[in-house]
């Protein structure tokens, strides 16, 4: 049976063998790019164009043609390869269309490859965009999917290339279409013919590269916040994180010392071994007719943290496209059950006796038909994650656990930084139960805003002095987080309480000695720290520009220091505002780090002037509220803050550990 997609929507491939046809009103140039785990392409020998039409189990038309078809073999794939992206664009030159609204909408189909339709997808929504994503092919948990994309790119074939990482995507964006219109890729559509397995070529090994040279191997698995990103590295860095997150994708940058033209060193810059990672565990054999059974680490990584990152992300982006496509199918049905009631009782004729009454039923049975196949496709996809969450949640290290996970009841203080921290947990509408950690890379690149203001208070239905306390509980647990998993000299918290308003939140970190110092209040307080941060950021920026680390004074603290700000504006100065606005910008680069405890409301006084400094920061709440967005589909997402359980000092007892191992330092 053949599934007939929408925007979002997947669907589990039988084969690995497949061909991919496109049908479109006017002639269009196809090619696929390969992505990593992350789905960033990671240079141009993984993009299959006319000028490059192979690459080792992909191939494409050589031509612009109003038809073609792309062979896939999945299994012949560099193992780095997680993802196929088909991609359509439109040639340049007089005479053509400049966009794909001025066209019929293109229509995709994958087969195997006796022609049997697995799933179709047809392009419509497009209208100034002249390069399209039309759909992808993942792997997740060792089975290949396909998505329908129709993401849209308005500047064209160079920014669609762009968008998934490619450096030098104007140039051979521009190279491209340069061959369409020379003529190395003809202009005309091929002639139909019968489906023909012998003709389509799956290479087992890499192709040669133009001048006779064999492509470098990837890059090891790992490339990202990016999310990334989110972000929510997050990410994000994803996402996008992601949510407004950022997935957290790393580049492996090469070797400045490398001749041009020579071999590139891939290894990762901070390992010490240039080995490849070793494969991630793998799931037992499934029953058939049944999903695979999730495993903890099910994605690619140098280490166990760097796969349960990776897979995270997974889930968090797999959630967010089961969502909308489920989203987009309800929405579909209703619109076609509009559109046939319309066209049903349009003819006068047809109110008359009982012809609109069963015009109304039969639209309405086949809504009802579509929507409960959406929702069982919805909750199969939402039982398979929360059966992977079970799994994996257990198995989290410190820094991406919650609370409540026991692997703080075993904490001990690390000697590295994690790469990545837990903020909260996310969740949709859909299944609240299921929630999705919410991270972000460490150290982090942006400063956190935590809002006790109006809006996040009317959606919990508390007081504002209430929310107030709230929000200052909240950094204070994020900062016992980040003290938590850093080495013991290499991160302070500062804190400025200006009224002293947070005595009672702040208690946890004053008892337990972890502060840097005593939390400054009054004027000459608030001035002393921001005084003493501001010249620590100076001080460093010089030195690193100059290359001179090593003349940094001596009672410099180089580790990375966190300050905390609460009831802002309250009791600040326009010379404070502006120390805080410096910090936010040029502070995250040399290790100072901004978390807020304010309304904006509060500081509507000073105008525009903060807009930037509220920009800079991720926002989050004290309490639930649905205020992040994830990079794909733009979801709102529920944020939850992680609080320690009722009754439990788990909080209290990592403080503890954490203070007595810098005072052993200090020794």
């Amino acid at each position: 049976m053949t599934a007939e997609l929408v925007r979002g929507q997947n669907h589990t491939l039988p084969q690995t063998r497949l061909e991919i046809r496109v049908s479109a009103g006017s002639p269009v140039v196809a090619g696929a790019t390969l992505g990593d785990e992350r789905g960033t392409v990671r240079g141009v020998e993984w993009i299959a164009h006319p000028g490059s039409h192979r690459l080792p189990g992909l191939e494409v038309s050589q031509q612009a043609a109003a038809d073609h078809r792309l062979a896939v073999d999945l299994d012949a794939l560099p193992g780095a390869v997680h993802r196929v992206t088909v991609l359509l664009a439109l040639p340049t030159g007089a005479g053509r269309p400049v966009s794909f609204g001025a066209v019929a909408a293109p229509f995709v189909a994958v087969t195997g490859l006796d022609g049997t339709e697995i799933a179709t997808f047809t392009l419509t929504g497009l209208d100034t965009e002249s390069a399209v994503s039309a759909l992808e092919l993942y792997r997740r948990q060792g089975v290949w999917k396909v998505r329908a994309v129709g993401q849209g790119y308005a500047a064209g074939l160079a920014e669609m290339l762009a968008d998934q990482g490619l450096a030098g995507a104007a140039e051979l964006a521009a190279s491209i279409q340069e061959a369409v219109s020379s003529g190395l890729a003809r202009s005309v559509a091929p002639p139909p013919r019968a489906p023909d397995p012998e003709r389509v070529r799956h290479p087992a090994g890499p192709a040669p590269r133009a001048g006779g040279t064999e492509p470098p191997p990837p890059g090891p698995g790992g490339g990202p916040t990016p999310v990334p990103a989110p972000g929510p590295t997050p990410v994000p860095a994803v996402p996008a994180p992601g949510p407004a997150l950022a997935s957290g994708e790393r580049t492996i940058p090469q070797d400045p010392g490398t001749a041009p033209g020579g071999p590139i060193d891939y290894a990762h810059p901070r390992r010490r071994s240039s080995a490849p990672p070793p494969p991630p565990p793998t799931a037992p054999p499934a029953a058939p007719g049944q999903p695979a059974q999730p495993v903890a680490g099910d994605a690619a990584g140098w280490s166990m943290d760097e796969r349960l990152y990776n897979q995270i992300w997974g889930m968090f982006e797999d959630l967010a496209r089961a969502v909308a496509a489920h989203r987009s199918a309800v929405d579909f049905a209703e619109s076609r059950m509009d559109r046939e009631l319309d066209q049903a009782l349009s003819d006068p004729r047809s109110r008359i006796g009982g012809a609109g009454d069963r015009a109304r039923a039969e639209a309405t049975a086949k809504r009802d038909e579509l929507t409960t196949r959406a929702r069982e496709a919805l909750d199969r996809d939402l039982a398979q994650l929360a059966a992977e969450s079970a799994v994996v949640e257990p198995a989290l290290p410190a820094a991406f656990a919650g609370w409540d996970n026991p692997v703080w009841h075993g904490y001990r203080v690390p000697m590295e930084i994690p790469m990545a921290l837990r903020l909260g947990d996310l969740h949709l509408p859909e299944r609240t139960d299921l929630r999705i950690p919410l991270l972000v890379r460490l150290p982090l690149e942006r400063g956190i805003w935590v809002d006790s203001g109006r809006t996040a208070s009317e959606a919990a239905g508390a007081g504002g002095d209430r929310l107030r306390v709230l929000a200052m509980e909240t950094a204070v647990a994020l900062a016992a987080r980040l003290l938590a998993v850093y080495p013991a000299d290499e991160f302070s918290v500062h804190v400025i309480d200006p009224a002293g308003a947070a005595a009672g939140a702040l208690a946890p970190l004053v008892a337990s000695g972890a502060l840097a110092g005593p939390p400054a209040s009054g004027a000459g307080g608030v001035s002393s720290v921001l005084d003493r941060l501001t010249r620590r950021v100076d001080l460093v920026q010089m030195a690193v520009r100059a290359g001179a680390a090593d003349s940094l004074p001596p009672d410099l603290d180089t580790g990375e220091q966190l300050l905390i700000v609460n009831d802002f504006p309250h009791g600040f100065d326009d010379r404070a505002v502006t120390q805080l606005r410096y910090l936010a910008d040029e502070g995250p680069a040399v290790g100072v780090h901004l978390l807020m405890v304010a309304d904006r409301e509060d500081a509507r006084a000073y105008g525009p002037v903060l807009d930037p400094l509220w920009r800079s920061l991720l926002r989050i709440t004290p309490v639930a509220d649905d205020h992040l967005a994830d990079p794909w589909v733009g979801h709102a997402w529920t944020y939850e803050p992680l609080r320690a359980p009722q009754g439990s000092r788990v909080l209290q007892q990592v403080l503890a550990l954490v203070a007595a191992a810098r005072r052993d330092r200090l020794r």
